[in-house]
């Protein structure tokens, strides 16, 4: 037996999936580890700040302003658990409410997914295919969207990456308990951060039920009491969540009539691949042609099943990770025909295996096929640069701008109205006014009130009511002043009718918003110390 060189060492160690006990520490030791963090870092922290805080990190940032006991309270009328509420709580209080400060705790666990997701590959395949899946997913488009977002979907990304590596660990060493203690832990933590872990939580007891129809010692891990006695764990752990999780159901029908769900678009058989493209590219693939609309989608989900297929190792976890990243995108699909919620974000944790199983793929063609390994990397590699791309070029919103003249023309005795509770969210973190902001609830056509109800986002403003809601607005006390009307641009005008009494003054429009100054002067015409009052605040 001839004597292996160090280089000859390395290429076996580069080959082969790493031990457990090795994983980890040789993962930090490989210099190309920090320069893909360095990209991840890079892509999304670039641009993180460029477009004004929406409606639903609006929801996240007035939410995370509650004391934790009221975030509690609140969050069990919304439609998310608390966790995520209660971190951005914390994380304010320590680095305030900078748009950099809010929106670096959704990088951060977007930058911690990366290394998770080749510290997992490299648990179950080569140190090459690690390396390469780094690349793909620190690229992944709508990883990088969501890392720039006020919202959970990051973190959720996060926890579940980490609680199947902490299964991987358990399922090759069952008699390690700590692993399971981990996987708990993390578990939970997920489902307090979005419901929508119950479908990871699947995923992992189909991978373990596939698992027990081997006929080797990996295949009674499903069997074991530790198992059951985790899940147990995480039902315990859980249930001081399920009395507000109960009401929340069994209010519904109000979260319905007032948009917080059931906004979703009826699905059909284009959004599946619609929701490939989107995933990938940022756009639904309306305008590509389609051959390559519905057949490259098909040969993604057809070389994910090929890899879990030929997964012969003892452990199959080639198939863990494809059935990872296919039964929750599958699953959500197929319950949208009852109820419609297959939205990008709903399904973007999902989507972080994609770029595992493509890597994994890659590598095990390059000992055979090296010139279509090659062109599947580079033509993977080529649709998240033009999704990357669509998220770095596409038109910022300025609606910051907007509130921000109404923050420099604001005088004493002004009203700010918001037309609805989608501008609201954003209008509330970017005032600077003393002037709490008024929304526009006017009733419905049919006579039905149009003011928010105790659930949803409609929780957040609710207790606030008698002072902010504005049904009509010639409901205002007629007396001489100064109201700011703040809306969508377009027709038909949110505010229609403008009461006869006020007369605008000033009119500007910023991407899809507008701003409207009116002086209101009862039933006398505007006096001349109006007029220099609103000249005044011209000129400041």
């Amino acid at each position: 037996m001839g004597v292996l060189s160090n280089s000859d060492v390395d290429e076996q160690l580069f080959q082969r999936p790493e031990p457990s006990r090795n994983a980890l520490t040789r993962l930090f030791l490989q210099p190309w580890l920090w320069c893909i963090l360095l990209v991840a870092t890079a892509v999304r922290f670039y641009g993180s700040t460029s477009s004004s805080i929406w409606c639903d990190e609006g929801s996240s940032l007035m939410l995370s302003n509650y004391s934790l006991s009221g975030i509690w309270f609140h969050a069990a009328h919304d439609v998310h658990p608390p966790l995520y509420f209660m971190l951005l709580h914390g994380w304010m209080g320590v680095f305030g409410d900078s748009l950099a400060s809010i929106r670096a705790l959704s990088v951060l666990p977007g930058i911690a997914t990366v290394f998770l997701g080749m510290w997992l590959v490299r648990l179950v395949a080569t140190q090459r295919a690690a390396l390469l899946a780094g690349i793909l997913l620190a690229l992944l488009p709508t990883a990088v969207r969501y890392s720039q977002e006020v919202r959970m979907y990051s973190l959720l990304g996060m926890w579940l990456i980490g609680a199947t590596i902490a299964l991987v660990y358990w399922v090759k060493k069952p008699d390690k308990t700590r692993y399971l203690a981990v996987y708990a832990a993390l578990m939970t933590a997920a489902f307090y951060t979005h419901y929508f872990a119950a479908f990871c939580v699947m995923a992992h007891w189909l991978y373990l039920l596939l698992l027990s129809t081997r006929h080797s010692a990996a295949g009674n891990v499903i069997k074991r009491p530790t198992w059951w006695l985790a899940n147990t764990g995480i039902v315990i752990l859980f249930l001081p969540w399920l009395p507000g999780l109960v009401d929340l159901l069994q209010h519904m029908h109000e979260l319905k009539a007032g948009g917080d769900v059931g906004w979703e678009p009826p699905v059909d058989a284009r959004s599946l691949p619609a929701m490939v493209w989107q995933l990938l590219t940022q756009d639904e693939g309306d305008t590509l042609p389609w051959p390559v609309f519905w057949l490259a989608p098909l040969a993604l989900f057809a070389s994910v099943i090929w890899i879990a297929v030929r997964d012969a190792s003892p452990y199959k976890f080639h198939a863990l990770i494809a059935i990872y990243t296919l039964l929750p995108i599958l699953a959500i699909y197929a319950l949208s025909f009852i109820s419609p919620m297959f939205i990008e974000r709903y399904v973007s944790f999902a989507a972080l295996g994609l770029p595992l199983l493509v890597a994994i793929a890659v590598d095990r063609l390059l000992v055979h096929k090296r010139v279509i390994a090659i062109a599947v990397l580079v033509l993977f590699m080529g649709v998240e640069s033009v999704g990357l791309r669509s998220n770095f070029s596409s038109d910022a919103d300025h609606f910051d701008q907007l509130v921000e003249h109404v923050n420099q023309q604001f005088l004493p005795g002004d009203r700010i109205i918001v037309s609805d509770l989608f501008w609201y969210f954003s209008y509330v973190y970017y005032n600077k006014t003393p002037a709490q902001p008024m929304l526009y609830t006017p009733p419905t056509p049919d006579g039905v009130s149009g003011r928010p109800t105790a659930y949803g986002f409609g929780t957040l403003v609710n207790e606030d009511g008698a002072k902010i809601y504005v049904d009509h607005l010639a409901d205002l006390p007629a007396t001489s002043g100064r109201i700011w009307l703040i809306s969508s641009s377009g027709q038909p005008d949110d505010f229609a009718p403008i009461p006869s009494g006020w007369h605008k003054t000033q009119d500007l429009t910023i991407d899809d918003t507008q701003v409207r100054l009116y002086l209101s002067c009862g039933a006398a015409d505007c006096g001349a110390d109006l007029l220099t009052k609103q000249t005044t605040g011209q000129q400041n």
